[in-house]
């Protein structure tokens, strides 16, 4: 476990955080961030669909882009590929995100650097189903 995983960081978002944007979530259901959407709404949490379409997913309305979410926003969850993901976690902060997760395999660690040093909690390269599923055994 690298310090990209911090498990408090972790447990704040799993165990406290409630509402999570989820960036690149579209009404695909084969798409990995569909799937993921499905379990954070099963573990009671509130997602907003981040898609240029912005399309309504999972009964959840859509925006455009992080800005537009008209209420606040405590985790920004990031499904991009790594060289576009940075631009995400410096919107979160913009938008006063209480945290931000990169999935499984998205890494910008000058992103990571610049969000935590704006005092933003930030886990990369895991998933949610990976750290719940860590917490069962």
């Amino acid at each position: 476990m690298t310090d990209w995983q911090d498990p408090e960081a972790v447990s704040l978002m799993l165990d406290e955080l409630e509402t999570w944007a989820v960036v690149g979530l579209s009404p695909n259901p084969s798409r990995t961030a569909y799937s993921i959407a499905q379990l954070l709404q099963r573990r009671g949490k509130r997602i907003v669909p981040i898609h240029p379409d912005a399309p309504t997913v999972l009964g959840e309305q859509g925006y455009a882009t992080l800005a537009e979410v008209p209420f606040p926003v405590d985790v920004v969850n990031v499904f991009r590929r790594s060289d576009q993901a940075g631009p995400f976690a410096d919107q979160a902060v913009e938008i006063g995100a209480k945290a931000v997760w990169f999935q499984l395999g998205v890494i910008d660690e000058a992103a990571f650097d610049r969000t935590i040093a704006a005092g933003v909690p930030m886990v990369m390269d895991t998933c949610p189903a990976i750290e719940w599923n860590r917490r069962a055994r």
